[in-house]
């Protein structure tokens, strides 16, 4: 069964939030800061990270529990396309499943959606 998640978020709220390291360490996951930093910690790449994480929420279907943000890490192919990597808690959930990630960002704002098909699950 596909399932859709989508967020939008202001760039500059997660700007501001960047500001604080504990914000940083809770939500980003290690391999996600490294790749951050190549990025120079641009604002407009850490919210569509973090509007990554709000969909996968939303396509799983269980909100932002049972898991931490920083498990959900949004990290980038040879090739730039974007993938979701999970860990903890969130890899023992949901590892099985497969996702699909789109990206995009304005100067103001950062939108993902994410496509997730649970394969245990028959279609309608």
């Amino acid at each position: 069964m596909f399932s859709v998640g989508t967020d939008l978020i202001e760039i500059d709220r997660i700007e501001k939030a960047m500001e604080n390291p504990r914000f940083m360490q809770r939500v980003f996951g290690e391999a996600e800061r490294m790749e951050l930093e190549k990025r120079r910690f641009a604002p407009q790449s850490a919210a569509a990270a973090f509007a990554a994480k709000e969909a996968f929420s939303k396509a799983v279907g269980t909100g932002i529990s049972g898991f931490s943000l920083c498990e959900v890490q949004l990290l980038h192919n040879q090739d730039g396309a974007p993938f979701l990597k999970l860990s903890g808690k969130a890899l023992e959930k949901f590892g099985h499943w497969h996702f699909s990630v789109s990206l995009t960002h304005t100067k103001t704002l950062a939108q993902a959606v994410v496509i997730a098909q649970n394969p245990e699950e028959k279609e309608f």
